[in-house]
């Protein structure tokens, strides 16, 4: 597993140190998307701030997406393979459920495009669901 790891970073070129390995394979192992303080236990004792720092290189360099749920705490997710360096290519659905407060990305639910009024651009989307999960039904 951890060649499999340290060759996702090489591929969005990231040097592999120790904690990048530890939070991708942590994040492999995730079936929804996961917040700070959540890796944090899990991967506790660990630096919060190198945790935080290691999930900005991620997210940069497009092996990550933060999504907001509304919660006012980010979740972290991985992205597709196409994504790259301040390009996110992963314009999905998210669904948020209100039972067991998991964030999980629907991949097959792809955004609608959005028209907007011509002096209007958009930087980025983001659509949430919410709703009750499979699991809490």
């Amino acid at each position: 597993m951890k060649a499999v790891t340290a060759q996702k970073l090489s591929n969005k070129n990231i040097n592999p140190t120790a904690m990048r390995l530890l939070v991708l394979d942590f994040l492999l192992n995730q079936s929804s998307a996961t917040s700070l303080s959540d890796i944090e236990k899990g991967m506790a004792p660990a630096d919060r701030i190198t945790i935080y720092r290691t999930l900005k290189t991620f997210e940069e360099k497009g092996l990550v997406h933060a999504i907001d749920d509304g919660t006012g705490t980010p979740k972290y997710a991985l992205c597709a393979d196409e994504c790259g360096a301040h390009e996110h290519h992963d314009l999905h659905v998210h669904f948020f459920c209100i039972s067991c407060k998991e964030t999980f990305c629907l991949p097959d639910s792809k955004i609608p495009p959005i028209s907007l009024p011509n002096k209007f651009s958009s930087l980025e989307m983001n659509l949430v669901v919410k709703g009750v999960c499979d699991q809490c039904a």
